[in-house]
């Protein structure tokens, strides 16, 4: 039998401000909170919780995992991103088909927005 992903956990100093950006910028609620841990909606039908737990130390490397997240404009949803505390890693990239942006959450978490194909 294979395993399903439950969870995609992302680590944070401050589980009320990843919340506010990361439900505000995909229309998701929480879930289920404690003192070190916070769920929000499920990631599509059946799919993992986006999750944040509560750690001690801050993120000092590159990702190396993050999130691309499809839009059908990434300069519309930059701006969007922006004023919920993101902020560019860079400019937009690629081909003008399909174009992505690097982007950073209030914690310094990277994730990227990208035209979909």
């Amino acid at each position: 039998m294979n395993p399903k992903v439950g969870n995609l956990v992302i680590d944070c100093a401050d589980l009320g401000t990843m919340a506010a950006f990361w439900g505000g910028l995909l229309g998701m609620k929480t879930t289920a909170q404690s003192d070190d841990w916070l769920d929000l909606e499920p990631l599509g039908a059946g799919g993992p919780l986006l999750s944040f737990q509560r750690v001690p130390e801050g993120r000092k490397v590159k990702n190396r995992l993050h999130l691309d997240l499809d839009v059908p404009d990434i300069r519309v949803a930059g701006e969007r991103a922006a004023s919920l505390g993101a902020t560019p890693a860079g400019g937009p990239a690629g081909k003008p088909a399909h174009q992505f942006q690097v982007w950073r959450d209030p914690e310094g978490n990277e994730f990227c927005l990208c035209t979909a194909s």
